[in-house]
């Protein structure tokens, strides 16, 4: 679908994109809030700084994507790819991402306050400095992911996969890390707090 086509519909009253092919289109600084984009292809595709609030990107394509500074809000990308995608300071609070894709994906600086990140594939996300307060992670793989300085305050961390994480200087006050594993992770000068991260994987790391 061309783009211009696109903003053309949407500024028309159009919200229903379902499955629109738009691989490697420039959807940056755009509104696009409420936008249906279920299945659609946008591998490659740029929305940096583009606002999408509680768009539908439900097994959307966004592998490699840009979506940096982008507002998705509130959004649905449950099912959804963004394996490799750029989303460094993108605002995903309250977003829905249940099994989603995310290996890979650059996250540093990202919000996804209260997201919903259970059974999620964020094995090696560059998640440094991402402020997590408060998100469902639980049974989710975040193995070989950087977690540098990033806050998962209040977090579900549930059956989470931390092998081999990077986990300098994270906030995890208040999280729940039952049965988390750790397995030759990075835990150093965390902030612990009333976490109930068990003495015994506190040795281990």
């Amino acid at each position: 679908m061309n783009t211009n086509k696109l903003i053309e519909q949407y500024l028309a009253g159009n919200r229903d994109f379902v499955a629109a092919s738009l691989q490697q289109a420039n959807i940056s600084e755009i509104c696009l809030n409420g936008i249906n984009l279920n299945r659609a292809n946008l591998i490659s595709a740029n929305l940096e700084g583009a606002s999408l609030r509680i768009a539908q990107l439900n097994e959307a394509n966004l592998e490699k994507a840009t979506l940096w500074r982008a507002d998705l809000s509130k959004s649905f990308l449950i099912w959804s790819c963004l394996s490799k995608a750029c989303l460094i300071r993108t605002n995903l609070n309250h977003a829905d991402l249940h099994k989603a894709n995310l290996s890979r994906a650059d996250m540093r600086l990202a919000s996804l306050r209260y997201a919903d990140i259970s059974n999620t594939n964020l094995a090696g996300a560059d998640l440094r400095y991402a402020d997590l307060t408060g998100a469902n992670l639980a049974n989710s793989n975040l193995s070989g992911a950087n977690l540098t300085g990033a806050i998962l305050s209040k977090a579900d961390l549930y059956n989470v996969n931390l092998s081999k994480a990077v986990l300098a200087r994270v906030d995890i006050s208040d999280a729940d890390l039952s049965c988390v594993s750790l397995d030759e992770a990075e835990l150093y000068n965390a902030k612990i707090g009333d976490s109930n991260l068990s003495p015994s994987l506190l040795e281990i790391v």
